[in-house]
Protein backbone atom coordinates (compact mmCIF):
# COMPACT_ATOMS: atom_id res chain seq x y z
CA UNK A 1 0.00 0.00 0.00
CA UNK A 2 1.27 3.33 -0.96
CA UNK A 3 0.98 6.09 1.92
CA UNK A 4 -2.42 7.72 -0.03
CA UNK A 5 -3.91 4.19 0.53
CA UNK A 6 -2.72 3.96 4.41
CA UNK A 7 -4.27 7.45 5.34
CA UNK A 8 -7.36 7.01 3.75
CA UNK A 9 -7.74 3.59 5.02
CA UNK A 10 -7.07 5.23 8.41
CA UNK A 11 -9.15 7.45 8.28
CA UNK A 12 -11.96 4.50 7.74
CA UNK A 13 -10.60 2.50 10.72
CA UNK A 14 -11.18 6.04 12.80
CA UNK A 15 -14.49 7.04 11.88
CA UNK A 16 -15.68 3.05 12.26
CA UNK A 17 -14.01 3.82 15.80
CA UNK A 18 -15.59 6.65 17.23
CA UNK A 19 -19.11 5.06 15.62
CA UNK A 20 -18.56 2.51 17.87
CA UNK A 21 -18.16 4.44 20.66
CA UNK A 22 -21.12 6.24 19.73
CA UNK A 23 -23.04 3.47 19.62
CA UNK A 24 -21.43 1.91 22.82
CA UNK A 25 -22.56 5.28 24.57
CA UNK A 26 -25.79 5.21 23.17
CA UNK A 27 -26.51 1.61 24.56
CA UNK A 28 -25.45 2.67 27.61
CA UNK A 29 -27.30 5.83 28.00
CA UNK A 30 -30.68 3.90 27.48
CA UNK A 31 -30.34 1.59 30.00
CA UNK A 32 -29.36 -1.33 27.47
CA UNK A 33 -28.79 -4.48 29.73
CA UNK A 34 -27.68 -6.49 26.66
CA UNK A 35 -24.22 -6.86 28.18
CA UNK A 36 -22.96 -9.32 25.46
CA UNK A 37 -23.97 -6.43 22.82
CA UNK A 38 -22.06 -3.50 24.52
CA UNK A 39 -18.85 -6.45 25.33
CA UNK A 40 -18.86 -7.60 21.38
CA UNK A 41 -18.36 -3.80 20.76
CA UNK A 42 -16.03 -3.34 22.82
CA UNK A 43 -13.94 -5.68 21.49
CA UNK A 44 -14.31 -4.67 18.09
CA UNK A 45 -13.18 -1.49 19.19
CA UNK A 46 -10.30 -2.78 20.37
CA UNK A 47 -9.30 -4.66 17.28
CA UNK A 48 -9.85 -1.17 15.15
CA UNK A 49 -7.40 0.75 17.82
CA UNK A 50 -4.99 -2.51 16.89
CA UNK A 51 -5.16 -1.91 13.07
CA UNK A 52 -5.18 2.33 13.44
CA UNK A 53 -1.93 1.73 15.70
CA UNK A 54 -0.88 -0.78 12.82
CA UNK A 55 -1.56 1.36 9.80
CA UNK A 56 0.04 4.72 11.90
CA UNK A 57 3.47 2.75 12.51
CA UNK A 58 3.57 2.06 8.79
CA UNK A 59 3.54 5.91 8.07
CA UNK A 60 6.06 6.65 10.39
CA UNK A 61 9.45 6.31 8.64
CA UNK A 62 12.15 4.43 10.47
CA UNK A 63 14.69 6.37 11.91
CA UNK A 64 17.66 4.20 12.39
CA UNK A 65 19.65 6.00 15.65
Amino acid sequence: MNEQELRKKLAMLRTEHRDLDAAVDALRESGSTDQLQIARLKKRKLGLKDQIMMVENALIPDIIA
